[in-house]
């Protein structure tokens, strides 16, 4: 059986994390959907209330990330993926589309001001874990030609074959990512504590439903894991 596990290394830097995680099965994200487009247009603007102070390293939604990347090793200069989204939209260029399940999340993450990610599970070599890397795991990043293996002490998403996501929530690997062509895929949305557990819940009820509208398929699993309840089923 497949699982997505968090793993004790994680939660010993992290304790009180909740990683909301949505599975869906049978999806179509080839589908032509214009409405699309116009909900991620609005949210680059809905996006503008976590931008607070003139200085983005700054805003609380961005300086919380910060500080939680100074508790592991990390690429020198890489930030969460939710300052990465907040920079395009202060500096005016906005998040534009990519395909429907990423515009879908990338609306949730502007919307809620969480870091959101999916992978495709039929990809994975074996169970996804979140973990701490002894480092050396094979990683090609989105865009990139080379192999660029993770350091010893970094947060990470890992299977068998390597790094699919690095420094948490920073950048995708190609061989997992999501295309076109993916039918069966993970998204996950994360936090250090549990104090907008309200929030990533609607934000995680908001997703489940608007990918099943857009791309059809079903939810196999809509979850918040916790230090408790750390792992569910990918199959």
């Amino acid at each position: 059986m497949s699982e997505f596990i968090i793993e004790t290394p994680f939660w010993s830097l992290f304790p009180d994390s909740e990683i909301g995680v949505l599975v869906l099965r049978d999806i179509d994200n080839s589908c032509e959907e214009p409405q699309l487009a116009a909900r991620l247009a609005e949210a680059n603007e809905t996006a503008r209330k976590w931008i607070t102070e003139p200085v983005l390293s700054q805003c609380p939604a961005v300086a919380a990330w910060r500080q939680a990347y100074s508790r592991f090793k990390t690429k020198k200069g890489v930030r969460s993926s939710i300052e990465a989204l907040l920079r395009r939209v202060d500096k005016g260029k906005g998040v534009g589309p990519i395909n429907p399940l990423v515009d879908l999340y990338n609306t949730v993450s502007l919307t809620y001001g969480f870091p959101c990610g999916a992978e495709d599970v039929d990809a994975f070599d074996g169970s996804l874990r979140l973990t701490v890397t002894s480092g050396g795991d094979d990683f090609l990043a989105l865009g990139e030609e080379e192999n660029d293996p993770t350091l010893p002490g970094e947060v990470c998403y890992l299977d068998n074959k390597g790094a699919v996501c690095r420094c948490w929530n920073w950048r995708d690997g190609q061989r997992t990512m999501v295309t076109e062509q993916s039918r069966h895929v993970i998204v996950v949305m994360e936090y250090m504590d549990a104090s907008r557990h309200d929030d990533m819940a609607r934000a995680l009820e908001e997703l489940s439903r608007d990918a099943v509208s857009a791309l059809g398929g079903t939810v196999a699993a809509k979850v918040i894991l916790n230090r408790a309840a750390p792992s569910v089923a990918l199959d």
